[in-house]
């Protein structure tokens, strides 16, 4: 009987043991570091498994064992809990550091770029061309879309701020557009309480337009609100504003670099030359100092400039003398 109560000390003091090296080496597997070159990113699909999650993160080299990794996750009851996204790993994270990031989504912060300037076009190509963006809008209209996002407008142009935005891999593009959406009638609506007195503009939207023409004429944000003056002078001359990039908007795909004598005669809604007043619908994504020009013009006598071909622009006040500056800025 003794010899027997001997064994069983013996044995359980094996299994004690045993149990004891096995949780150190999970316990290594969890704190032992990675090492890599540089930070890598790695995409876990959506509907990924634990297995196919572990195969992907030792592919990258992220995790050292996928069988100790998965043992791991199923001790801490976190197997079945794994978070689709973009996820950034860096040297020296540990197995636990892994495994506490894609259970709860600390993704990766993704960036795009929404330049000024852009139309509705450009935009929806660089969403497209994200790899970190859910494409939902991919085959829809610009209907459609505006519809999803509840924009009463008929067209799109111009209604999304230009600006740097910060994302978790996954978003999608129609997330994006609404939030850069929700910021462009924030900044109009400031913008447009802080008016000019005087202005002739009807409303917001009517200062967009101006803003987004203002935009493609120039870069310089000292000339904007010259631009933006010579622009509404005209306007309340009841002149055309005979602005070349309507011109180029209106010509869409077969505008080829140039235009010519003709082009300002081919009669359509963007063509300020055989329109009157400002065209339809912004024809680019205004910056913010478009914008506050546009509601803030210079008080001006100009009702005329043309480019210097140094980036800036000679104002006139009368035909004659701004005749005289396009035989000498553009011969």
């Amino acid at each position: 009987m003794e010899q027997i109560n001997t064994l069983i000390i013996r044995l359980g003091l094996s299994i004690c043991v045993l149990v004891g090296l096995f949780l150190a080496w999970m316990l290594f597997s969890g704190l032992n570091p990675i090492e890599i070159e540089k930070p890598v990113l790695v995409t876990i699909e959506r509907g990924a498994t634990l297995k196919s999650a572990t195969e992907t993160l030792e592919q990258a080299s992220v995790i050292h064992n996928a069988w100790s990794f998965k043992l791991l996750a199923r001790m801490f009851g976190l197997g079945s809990e794994i978070k689709a996204g973009k996820y950034q790993f860096e040297d020296g994270n540990t197995g636990f550091q892994v495994l506490q990031k894609i259970h709860r989504g600390y993704f990766a912060k993704n960036r795009i770029r929404i330049q000024e300037g852009w139309t509705f076009a450009n935009l929806r190509e660089a969403l497209d061309q994200h790899d970190a963006i859910l494409h939902k809008t991919a085959g829809w209209s610009n209907k459609r879309i505006l519809n999803e996002l509840n924009i009463s407008y008929e067209h799109p142009e111009g209604l999304f701020f230009p600006d740097t935005y910060v994302f978790t891999g996954g978003t999608s593009d129609l997330r994006i557009m609404s939030i850069a959406n929700e910021k462009m009638t924030r900044v109009l609506e400031e913008e447009w309480r802080m008016r000019h007195p005087h202005t002739r503009l009807k409303d917001p939207y009517e200062g967009l337009i101006l803003a987004s023409i203002i935009e493609k004429e120039t870069y310089l944000i000292k000339e904007k609100s010259i631009i933006a003056g010579v622009f509404l002078n005209r306007l309340k001359k009841k002149m055309r504003l005979q602005a070349d990039p309507t011109v180029i908007y209106g010509m869409g795909d077969n505008f080829d670099g140039d235009i010519r004598y003709k082009d300002l005669k081919d009669d359509n809604p963007y063509n300020t030359y055989t329109r009157n007043g400002l065209t339809p619908s912004p024809i680019a994504l205004p910056s913010l100092s478009s914008i506050r020009a546009a509601m803030r013009p210079d008080e001006t006598n100009s009702l005329y400039f043309v480019a210097k071909g140094d980036g800036t622009h000679q104002f006139s006040d009368n035909l004659k003398d701004h005749n005289r500056a396009v035989r000498k800025y553009q011969r």
